[in-house]
């Protein structure tokens, strides 16, 4: 079953900082906030949410149409897609603006500073939702403001269930539109620092939120796991031990892949939960969101 990854396609420039931002950044002196941070490493990675979404669910035999934008110089992402197999019939091609960039410092505690630069991510809501009886799942992930409303509108008019993963597109939105993508969603998924921003945003706990029409929140936790909350209950799935700690850029991408691929197949929530845990943890063991190379018949998919 065909599953629409909508979100961002990005180039990632990635530098790591050999120190910790916590001690270089004064608490008592963010108002006049001025510092540089030395990277000796940079590399450039094909990125963004939906573009690493789509290579861990394309990784594990699923079939991603990606719904996103590049700029003029964005052929050789969509070159790699086309390369994979995916569906970029719905990829816009906007020749006025530059693909969208990210710039990423990491330091020695996997913390991450990062600049964004939209780019034609600002023109994505300019695709339409087609009339395809063959897509049955979606995910609306971090992508332009416009663009992320008119999916969920249109994904909840066409009756297509979808999974609502605001990210860091979430500040974006005040608390009354946060609450209708959560209506329309048939799931949602954050790391701890969005779930608390998005109850305070709503008003609404995780548990009373996971008591409306939702099948579940997941609330990830980085090594720890995730919380799954089903009807007012929580549940913490285990994380999986990563066999190297080398890169975290990705993770709760390659995370939410997983996550895709068990829901289109009918899996629990539950299991669908624990191979992304198991995916993540190959993930953060390679550099990029791109990169990690997974054996389907070791992992039973």
């Amino acid at each position: 079953m065909p599953a629409l990854i909508c979100g961002s396609l990005a180039f990632d420039t990635i530098t790591n900082f050999p120190g910790r931002f916590s001690q270089q950044i004064l608490p008592d002196q963010v108002h006049i906030l001025n510092v540089s941070f030395l990277v000796p490493t940079l590399r450039r990675e094909f990125g963004g949410c939906a573009g690493n979404i789509a290579y861990t669910l394309q990784a594990l035999g699923g079939q991603p149409v990606v719904m996103a934008a590049l700029g003029n110089d964005g052929g050789d992402y969509l070159a790699r897609l086309q390369g994979w197999g995916a569906d970029t019939s719905l990829v816009l091609r906007d020749d006025a603006t530059y693909t969208a960039q990210a710039i990423i410092i990491t330091d020695t505690d996997n913390n991450q500073i990062t600049a964004f630069h939209p780019g034609a991510m600002q023109q994505a809501h300019r695709i339409d939702l087609p009339s395809r009886d063959d897509l049955q799942i979606a995910i609306i992930a971090p992508d332009g403001r416009e663009a992320m409303i008119k999916r969920a509108r249109q994904l909840g008019d066409a009756g297509i269930p979808f999974i609502f993963d605001p990210g860091q597109q979430l500040p974006m939105f005040d608390g009354s539109e946060l609450r209708r993508f959560v209506e329309r969603a048939s799931w949602v998924a954050v790391n701890d620092y969005e779930g608390r921003m998005l109850c305070d945003r709503t008003g609404l706990t995780l548990e009373a939120m996971s008591k409306l029409d939702l099948q579940g929140v997941i609330v990830t936790l980085g090594h720890e796991g995730c919380d799954l909350w089903i009807d007012g209950r929580c549940e913490r799935i285990p994380g999986v031990a990563a066999e190297q700690v080398v890169d975290p850029t990705g993770c709760g991408d390659a995370f939410r892949g997983a996550l895709l691929f068990g829901l289109e197949r009918g899996w629990s929530l539950r299991r669908s939960v624990e191979l992304g845990n198991r995916i993540g943890a190959l993930k953060i063991a390679c550099r990029g969101g791109q990169n990690h190379v997974l054996d389907r018949a070791a992992l039973g998919v």
